[in-house]
């Protein structure tokens, strides 16, 4: 893989879109972890169709597409199941990933990924960007932008990895606590920052 690849990432209410759709705009090309473990699973893909193999048709929607919450609920309550799965799936989504990063024609490449480090994603990185706000910003955003109680955003956030161990993992942090402006402002210095990177390697 010759492109060289920044590794984006952030907690939920974070602004980690809000990085990457700028990035885009000034020509970037975003590779999304999240889009591509959709796109694995789309109608008629061997990821699918082996899911279905497994589980029987009564995984699927009407419109012959893959039911996620039955998914879920089906391996959230078995081990043997959850480990199936992964093991079916990571390797589709990481060679699927390495296959966009590589045809990627931008200057550097962006690989945005809600759990870079938990699945170990920046391995694949040259460069890792941490888009971090405090604890109390992401419970105010989250729960104003998806209208949902504090009590939830809460569990989400003490289900993924903490902001500390993501702050010591990172190799640069993009603090977005003040407003959007600021954060667009302090992005565009760093995005100058990764093209000399990008050009130096």
């Amino acid at each position: 893989m010759a492109n060289w690849v920044l590794g984006l990432t952030g907690g939920i209410g974070a602004g980690k879109t809000a990085v990457s759709d700028a990035l885009a705009e000034k020509g970037i090309c975003i590779v999304d972890a999240d889009i591509i473990a959709r796109e694995v699973v789309a109608p008629s893909t061997f990821g699918l169709n082996t899911i279905v193999d497994k589980f029987g048709k009564d995984i699927l929607q009407d419109d012959g597409s893959l039911n996620r919450a039955k998914l879920r609920h089906i391996i959230f309550t078995n081990d043997d199941h959850k480990s199936w799965l992964n093991d079916l799936l990571h390797p589709i989504i990481r060679q699927a990933t390495l296959t966009q990063l590589a045809q990627a024609k931008s200057t550097y490449v962006v690989l945005a990924a809600p759990l870079l480090f938990e699945n170990k994603l920046e391995q694949l990185c040259n460069h890792t960007l941490l888009v971090d706000v405090s604890e109390e910003t992401q419970i105010t955003r989250t729960s104003q932008r998806d209208n949902v109680e504090n009590e939830h955003v809460k569990r989400i956030i003490a289900s993924q990895m903490s902001r500390h161990e993501k702050r010591q993992k990172a190799d640069t942090i993009l603090d977005n606590n003040g407003s959007l402006e600021k954060m667009y402002d302090n992005l565009n210095t760093l995005h100058q920052e990764l093209i000399i990177k990008a050009q130096l390697t």
